[in-house]
């Protein structure tokens, strides 16, 4: 897959072999690569400066991170391995032509906002998950950036959300995110005792991630589109809906990712 010559790079976070789009504007990356085996044809993101060790609990931010600090392009971007921006490429995924396309509209894509319905995203995270990390985000966020605090509040009390970490930005606008994210979510790690959860409760930084970034697109003003999400696999939208409302009224904690 030839990226060397584009001005825009999606990393595609995966963690074993997967199908991957042919166009030019994907770039499979090994997440979590430290430690392990490589996958062929993937980039490892334990090379260079990079994150890579932390993906336990990062999640595919070490895949951004990899990018963010050793791809050169103008515009650079993360997606799942199974799921994708959507678009009329191969699987229905984004082409190298829609996302200058979109870029040319805005310096940020990001995937249309995820509606909650029924609670507010710190009541949703605190009823799948432990409540207590949005407290100690909260906290971190009040400590080392005031100036984000009332827009943190504003988003938790809200019931939408660009999520799954999904989003193209501009070169310097990730450079500047990624720098107010990771001190945030080093801090908050700090504070969690990792030792009593399952590995899967462990992936903690990646979905406290996905619960900061509209912080931070609104308190900077950063003007951003929309675009749809495809999976490639099918969603049990009975299992999901039933984790859901379990997780809302009984308090059942989500055990894996649907």
């Amino acid at each position: 897959m030839n990226t060397a010559q584009n001005d825009t790079i999606i990393t595609v976070a995966a963690h074993k072999p997967y199908w991957m789009p042919s166009d030019g504007l994907y770039l499979p990356v090994q997440a979590g690569a430290a430690g392990r085996e490589s996958i062929e044809g993937y980039q490892r993101d334990d090379t260079g400066d990079n994150i890579s060790a932390k993906n336990s609990r990062y999640c595919e931010l070490t895949a951004l991170y990899w990018a963010a600090r050793n791809v050169e392009a103008d515009h650079i971007g993360l997606v799942h391995y199974r799921r994708h921006f959507k678009g009329s490429g191969e699987n229905g995924t984004l082409t190298l032509t829609e996302a200058r396309q979109l870029l040319e509209r805005a310096p940020v894509v990001v995937p249309a906002k995820r509606n909650y319905y029924i609670e507010t995203l710190e009541k949703h995270y605190g009823h799948t998950f432990d409540p207590q990390h949005i407290v100690y985000a909260r906290e971190v966020v009040t400590e080392l950036t005031p100036e984000y605090a009332e827009a943190f509040e504003r988003h938790m009390a809200g019931t939408k959300a660009h999520m799954f970490n999904m989003m193209i930005m501009r070169k310097d606008l990730l450079d500047a995110y990624l720098a107010w994210l990771l001190p945030i979510l080093e801090a908050v790690e700090a504070r969690i005792d990792f030792t009593v959860m399952t590995d899967f409760e462990a992936r903690a930084m990646g979905r406290l991630s996905e619960r900061l970034l509209d912080v931070w697109l609104t308190v900077n003003e950063v003007s951003y589109v929309e675009a749809p999400v495809v999976s490639l696999e099918k969603t049990n939208w009975l299992k999901k809906g039933s984790s859901f409302l379990a997780a809302k009224f009984t308090n059942k904690k989500y055990e894996k990712s649907f």
